[in-house]
């Protein structure tokens, strides 16, 4: 096994950047953040939304509805649950 040198890894890196598209994305966005004509509050927030992070409001929107599904997931197994023992009880009659 061969010990890579700190530059070694450090150029790896940068041609792992540059082949999956980061070096290219990551300049794109700091250049758009560069033409705003008006700089934001928060740079990272700018960032983060040109590349397409969901916002907290978006977040919080989804795990809202997440909670609701689950409550209306276990409401139907608990409907599916009793139509099965109705439909044994109607079987049992016959």
């Amino acid at each position: 096994m061969s010990v890579q040198t700190t530059e070694q890894k450090k150029e790896e890196f940068r041609k792992f950047l540059e082949k999956t598209g980061v070096i290219d994305q990551l300049t794109k966005v700091l250049v758009g953040l560069y033409e705003e004509p008006e700089k934001p509050q928060n740079a990272v927030d700018f960032i983060k939304r040109s590349l397409g992070a969901p916002q907290e409001s978006d977040t919080d929107q989804l795990k809202a509805d997440n909670e609701e599904l689950k409550r209306t997931v276990a409401e139907l197994h608990k409907r599916i649950e009793a139509l099965q023992r109705e439909l044994e009880a109607e079987r049992a009659k016959k």
